[in-house]
């Protein structure tokens, strides 16, 4: 099926190619019939108000047409397939028009964002027949806020209304000026500098802080199951209270450090957590900026389950194994060290056991459990009343 290109994104093609360094371009992609339709309007509605509320960006919007987002492709990710789509035409953020139902945690949304992934999905039926472009635009544009690290505003009278927008701006700023600002030297030439360390720096905790790594173990069952069985038959078994007992320090922390280095890694490579480069420098710098996040997110995500299992454990060690029951088994007497050690060695093989059970997970729920997608509450508020 070709593709067809509609007159907003021939014009804003046409002026990115001119002006690309000072614009922020807005990808929509939308299914076929009536959504494309109403993808088209959206496009020239979405440009006048951007432009209204950051008249200092030079906006440019382009609409595609994306089969993919239709009901007849229920098993696309389209959080996955929309950002394929922003890579590869080198948009700064997307929005995709879906015909599909849109669920976060199996609870029906009408839209949502990933940040890290710079993609919002909005579900078109979700938000009824009654005013619907109005809908779609005010949809949108809390997305927008949301891609851009912020959540939807209340109002830009209050402090923290007008703090939020200042944000929106700046990493707008960041958006529409990657070179950074002219810095005239002495020598006649210019340069320009940016604060380019410090933005993405404040861009990559942004992004984590969006994937909310402290729940990402906690959205996968089958790793939570494996850690726990895994956990449960350490503790009662002499076994493994004898090698914890001839265990050297050394090893045994280096035993601790490889169980969170195997989990991570096996996380990301099974289910494709690893972005590969981009064709563009743009689009290579947004992917190593992506598998950061990632890394550290999983990282995150891994320790948090790991600092669990050492609290649990060492509750569950002092209340179950008395010193007579170690000391018998052991043939020594027992002090805080050996509980310590014990403690530690269940843990690094309960965590490796997790990371077993997250391998055998699916991967639409690594990838939900590993990036926030935020659910757009106030939309599905509003549309509850319809």
């Amino acid at each position: 099926m070709s593709e067809r290109r509609d007159p907003v994104s021939a014009v804003a093609a046409a002026a990115r190619d001119e002006d690309e360094e000072q614009s922020v371009v807005i990808g929509i992609l939308a299914a076929p019939g009536f959504t494309y339709e109403l993808a088209l309007e959206l496009a020239h509605d979405l440009v006048e108000v951007l432009r209204q509320r950051f008249a200092e960006v030079d906006w440019q919007v382009e609409v595609k047409l994306e089969p993919g987002a239709s009901a007849s492709h229920d098993d696309v990710d389209l959080v996955e397939l929309a950002r394929e789509r922003m890579l590869a035409a080198g948009w700064d953020l997307v929005i995709c028009l879906t015909d599909l139902p849109l669920r976060v945690d199996r609870r029906p949304v009408t839209a949502y964002a990933s940040p890290t992934h710079g993609v919002g999905l909005v579900s078109v039926p979700a938000l009824g027949a009654v005013d619907l472009g109005n809908r779609v635009l005010e949809a949108v544009l809390r997305l927008l806020e949301g891609l851009l690290g912020e959540g939807p505003a209340r109002g830009v009278t209050t402090d923290r209304g007008r703090e939020r927008r200042d944000r929106v701006r700046a990493r707008l700023h960041e958006l529409a000026s990657p070179v950074g600002r002219p810095d005239p030297q002495d020598d006649q030439t210019v340069r320009f500098v940016t604060a380019v360390v410090r933005g993405n720096i404040r861009l990559l905790v942004g992004m984590v802080r969006a994937n909310r790594p402290w729940r990402l173990v906690a959205g996968l069952s089958r790793a939570v199951v494996g850690a726990l069985g895994v956990d449960l038959f350490g503790l009662v078994s002499p076994g493994v209270w004898r090698i914890a007992d001839g265990i050297s320090w050394p090893r045994l922390l280096a035993f601790g450090l490889a169980s969170l280095v195997l989990t991570c890694v096996s996380l990301i490579v099974a289910h494709g957590l690893w972005e590969r480069s981009g064709a563009t420098r743009a689009a290579r710098e947004r992917v190593v900026l992506f598998n950061l996040a990632t890394c550290v997110t999983v990282v995150l995500g891994v320790v948090s389950l790991y600092l669990t299992l050492l609290a649990f454990n060492a509750l569950a060690a002092g209340v179950l194994l008395t010193p007579g029951v170690l000391r018998r088994e052991l043939g020594h007497g027992v002090g805080v060290g050996d509980y310590v050690a014990l403690v530690l060695l269940v843990s690094s093989l309960a965590t490796l056991g997790g990371a077993l059970g997250a391998a055998l997970e699916n991967h639409r729920a690594v990838r939900a459990a590993a990036y926030g997608r935020h659910a757009d509450e106030h939309a599905h508020a509003d549309d509850s009343r319809v």
